[in-house]
């Protein structure tokens, strides 16, 4: 007979659960339309209801950053790949990753607004008033490419008080 001391093994389990959608989707409009639709269609079900501010916000954080992937991100053949993460109750950040493989095209927001007659250039303008913090590195495994990330903190009303000036 052998005897077995307690596991000293640290839990598999985040402290704190989490709602996860990850997807790959063409590097298409299409494929970003369908991001946003799913991404709006699981944050209802995980409880931030449509027609929210929060879920009004990382519907278009969502929708901004897998549209920067596909008009700027994309290779030919490739896919981009979508995260969202919700913690299960509002005690965290809602985190929204956006991966593409190309790695030489760095997110720089505009400097300022662009003329009224101008239809691109207000992506990364509007992620930087939704979110409370974001950014971009490299890939993880030194896969080609970037990720391009936001979070939106529900614990902070007055940070997106600018959706009622869009």
């Amino acid at each position: 007979m052998t005897s077995n001391p307690a596991s000293t093994a640290t839990p598999t389990q985040p402290a704190v659960p989490a709602h996860h959608l990850e997807m790959r989707h063409t590097s298409t409009p299409r494929g970003a339309r369908l991001a946003r639709a799913l991404s709006a269609e699981r944050l209802h079900a995980w409880g931030i209801p449509y027609g929210t501010e929060a879920h009004d916000a990382i519907v278009l954080l969502v929708a901004e950053l897998s549209a920067n992937a596909v008009r700027h991100g994309r290779v030919p053949g490739r896919d981009f790949h979508m995260r969202l993460v919700v913690p299960a109750q509002p005690i965290g950040a809602v985190r929204i990753e956006v991966t593409d493989t190309r790695g030489e095209r760095k997110p720089e927001p505009a400097q300022r607004l662009p003329g009224a007659d101008r239809t691109e250039g207000r992506g990364l303008l509007l992620v930087a008033a939704l979110a409370d913090r974001w950014g971009w590195g490299p890939r993880p495994c030194g896969s080609p490419g970037k990720v391009v990330w936001a979070e939106y903190d529900r614990r902070n009303p007055g940070a997106q008080s600018v959706l009622g000036q869009i």
